[in-house]
């Protein structure tokens, strides 16, 4: 696995977007790009150093499951993904996958969390063949404690109604998304490692967590 892996598949998946999309289409991205950039959510969420919030929810087939459990067992890599209508989170989700066995080599457990509701959720771990845990985070009320929650512009979220409906993965109507997070939570809660971007269509890189634990 190289370094850039990942983001080769995520530059490849953009320019066949930009190849097709219509200016204004490019502009109103844009400028939902713009607007979570200058909302200051990058310094206000948490950062390397502070204490991960800890959290219980349902994972997709209704087992509850809290973080303070799995970082007795060792670090946590811990991610977000927006959902499955999300062509990046899917190629993210895959290249996670495949970094999954280094991950746990290097004695840490993946938790993936999602405002996507339970069935769609299960879909989206089905559809990607994957075997970490995928969690829903109802109403995105954890991705609010790690404050990485922003509203979309009036104009992207007409857009994205026009393609199809967040109501329906996610229960209801805020337009509200996660940032794509990513953390490494060590045993006592401390954060070692966080990925924030307002760029959706960047990601963490499964080279730089694993670093981050240790194990490059």
């Amino acid at each position: 696995m190289h370094t850039t892996d990942l983001k080769v598949a995520l530059d490849e998946r953009k320019a066949g977007w930009a190849a097709k999309a219509s200016d204004e289409i490019k502009r109103i991205y844009g400028e939902g790009i713009d607007d979570v950039a200058n909302s200051g959510i990058l310094s206000s969420a948490k950062q390397l150093g502070d204490i991960a919030p800890n959290f219980t929810l349902q994972n997709a087939t209704g087992k509850t499951v809290s973080l303070s459990d799995y970082l007795q067992n060792g670090p946590v890599v811990l991610t977000w993904y927006r959902g499955g209508w999300c062509p990046y989170c899917n190629i993210t989700l895959r290249h996670l996958q495949q970094s999954l066995s280094a991950f746990q080599a290097a004695g840490a457990q993946l938790l993936a969390l999602t405002p996507e509701l339970p069935d769609k959720s299960l879909s989206t771990q089905e559809k990607n063949e994957l075997s970490f845990e995928v969690l829903t985070d109802t109403d995105l009320g954890v991705a609010k404690t790690y404050g990485i929650v922003f509203k979309l512009i009036e104009e992207v979220g007409e857009v994205y109604r026009k393609n199809f409906s967040l109501l329906n993965y996610n229960g209801n109507d805020s337009d509200e998304l996660p940032l794509a997070a990513t953390y490494v939570i060590q045993p006592d809660g401390k954060i070692t490692y966080a990925f924030l971007d307002a760029e959706y269509r960047n990601r963490a890189e499964p080279a730089d967590i694993l670093a981050a634990l240790g194990a490059s």
